[in-house]
Order: C-alpha cells, then structure tokens, then sequence
C-alpha cells in the first residue's frame, strides 16, 4: 500500500515538474541567459589576457618529464567555474525594460559597472523596478539556467568565439528562440 502511495506521488511531482518546465516565462529565461552572457563576456575581459594556468596531466612520463600544456587563465575551466557560482549574484543590476517603441520587455541591465562610468543606459523610466521580487526572480531563473547548462557554458566560453549569445541562448538552451527580440543588446 505505501509503495503504491509513493508511486503516485512521484508520478504527481512528476507531471508538475514537467508542466512548470513548459511555462517557462521566456522574457524571464530569455534574459536571464542573455544576462549571464553580458556578464561572463564582462568577466572574462576584465582578466590579463598574459595570465596563464597550466592544465593537463600532473602525472609523470616515463622518461621523466610532465605532459602540461599553458592556456589562458581567464577562458579556463577552472576560472570560469568561479565565474558561474558568482554569476547570479549581479542580477540585482537589472530591471525589466520596456522598449518605448515596440513595447517589448526584458530585463536589462541599469546599474553601470563602475563609478563614475555611466554608459549608454537607456532612459530610467522604461525600467520596472519592482523591488527585490523581481531580482530575486531573475536571480532564480539565472541559477536555474547555470544550473542546466554549466557544462555548455564552461564549453563555449572556454572558446574565444563570436555571438556566444546567439549560441547559447538561441541554438544551445531555446530560451530566446521564440522571442521577437533575439539579437537585442543588453
């Protein structure tokens, strides 16, 4: 009787996973993936390109000598693990945006990256600041999209590439795949 009962739970939990999976909210993951793009790409620039770390194997060759190789230490693996469990915490610099003349939304970053820079940051009055929900939110699908694709993250920026965006959020992951915007810089 109590197997039967777990099994039916499993099976409701189940069904209700799947079905808070399928709706998604893609202005939500949409930007939330963009936004772990801008700040990754941010990061990564704000590294030495001359530091390096050296990876491969620390084992010894028979004849003596360690097979090692030196690869950039800001597109590593190791460097970008520590980039991902931090990632989220700078949701709190974006807001939802509501573009004046389409009138399509998505979160966006407001907070400039240092003092003293301001940037070219859109008009205050198109953001939603909706207090810590709504960071809170766009920090928790942030987590949700690491969490689901740190293995394809850490692979892509592994590499200097090109519109790691449109890759990851378009091609790899779907979350922008259906948005009327996809291309739209943060």
């Amino acid at each position: 009787m109590a197997s039967w009962i777990i099994q039916m739970m499993v099976m409701v939990l189940s069904t209700l996973i799947n079905r808070s999976q399928n709706k998604r909210d893609t202005v939500l993951y949409c930007s939330a993936c963009k936004a772990i793009v801008d700040e990754l790409n941010y990061s990564i620039s704000q590294v030495d390109p001359k530091k390096t770390i050296n990876v491969g194997s620390f084992r010894l060759n028979p004849d003596g000598t360690m097979k090692d190789k030196k690869v950039p230490f800001a597109r590593s693996e190791t460097h970008l693990s520590e980039l991902l469990e931090k990632v989220c915490n700078g949701m709190s610099d974006y807001a939802l945006y509501t573009d004046p003349d389409t009138q399509n939304q998505q979160y966006k970053r407001f907070a400039p990256r240092s003092s003293g820079a301001m940037g070219d940051f859109p008009d205050f009055k198109q953001f939603q600041f909706d207090g810590p929900e709504a960071s809170n939110t766009l920090k928790f699908a942030c987590e949700t999209v690491v969490e689901e694709l740190e293995d394809d993250i850490v692979s892509l920026f592994s590499q200097d590439g090109e519109n790691m965006e449109e890759k990851l959020c378009s091609q790899v992951s779907g979350y922008c795949k259906d948005s009327g915007h996809p291309n739209e810089e943060l």
